[in-house]
């Protein structure tokens, strides 16, 4: 148990909420600064070693930030047997570059923070998080497989425009294949993209349909208040007629 996770405010909610509340806007910003990070080296490629090196430090600190929101939220959650188990993507996400320091790496398990931590705030609805998504997708898997695929030899995606249109083609599953990764990392990029496609139409598919279910349920539940209110205007007609009648037979 910690002691921070029972202290609540005055208007009831614990220390871990106020702390997701408050940090929520600062990691969405540097999430956006490990995007230009990340992209810099490989759309002004080559970049002079300064400014690999100066990205590859804002990359580490991003990632590092997101890290320590982790332990944060480990150190107030009331049960943290219970936060490790219900947040092992979270946990994953932060041991994944450690273990293998790759760039690649860093970009994933950023985008994994970033997308775990998007889901946690009340304010971000569905409809922004799955348009964030499918624009984070296209533009990092980009400018992962254009660093992937630029210097193979027999790979035939070369320029930025390439690499967009091929992840494009991939997310819907549409596959032309005009433009294909031929080496293996770049493969392993190309099933993530489309498995990640498949889960993104499936969710706005099934958004469509519930906002279709919802509103036919409410235009049945219209008619049916519609009918029950014609039905109590003529029960009103009805009475006002016998009552009509009654005064007539009056003396």
């Amino acid at each position: 148990m910690s002691i921070g996770a029972d202290a609540r405010s005055g208007d009831g909610t614990s220390a871990a909420d106020r702390w997701e509340r408050r940090t929520q806007r600062p990691l969405l910003a540097l999430a956006v600064a490990f995007a230009v990070a990340y992209a810099v080296p490989i759309v002004a490629s080559p970049a002079g070693p300064a400014v690999t090196r100066a990205c590859a430090v804002v990359e580490w600190a991003v990632w590092a930030a997101f890290a320590a929101d982790y332990l944060v939220r480990l150190c107030l959650a009331r049960d943290r047997r219970t936060f490790v188990r219900t947040h092992w993507l979270d946990l994953l996400a932060v041991l994944l570059p450690l273990i293998q320091p790759l760039r690649l790496l860093r970009l994933v398990s950023t985008l994994l923070l970033v997308g775990r931590r998007a889901r946690m705030a009340s304010q971000v609805r569905l409809t922004t998080y799955v348009a964030g998504s499918v624009v984070g997708l296209l533009m990092f898997g980009s400018l992962a497989v254009l660093s992937v695929e630029r210097d193979a030899p027999d790979g035939n995606i070369k320029t930025l425009g390439d690499a967009v249109w091929w992840s494009f083609t991939t997310m819907t599953t549409v596959g032309y294949g005009d433009h294909a990764p031929t080496t293996g990392l770049g493969r392993v990029l190309a099933v993530g993209l489309m498995l990640s496609g498949i889960a993104l139409l499936g969710v706005v598919t099934a958004n469509i349909a519930a906002w279709f279910i919802a509103r036919f349920e409410d235009d049945a539940e219209e008619r049916r208040q519609t009918a029950a209110i014609e039905a109590l205007t003529e029960e009103v007609r009805a009475l006002r007629a016998q009552v009509a009648a009654l005064e007539e037979r009056k003396p």
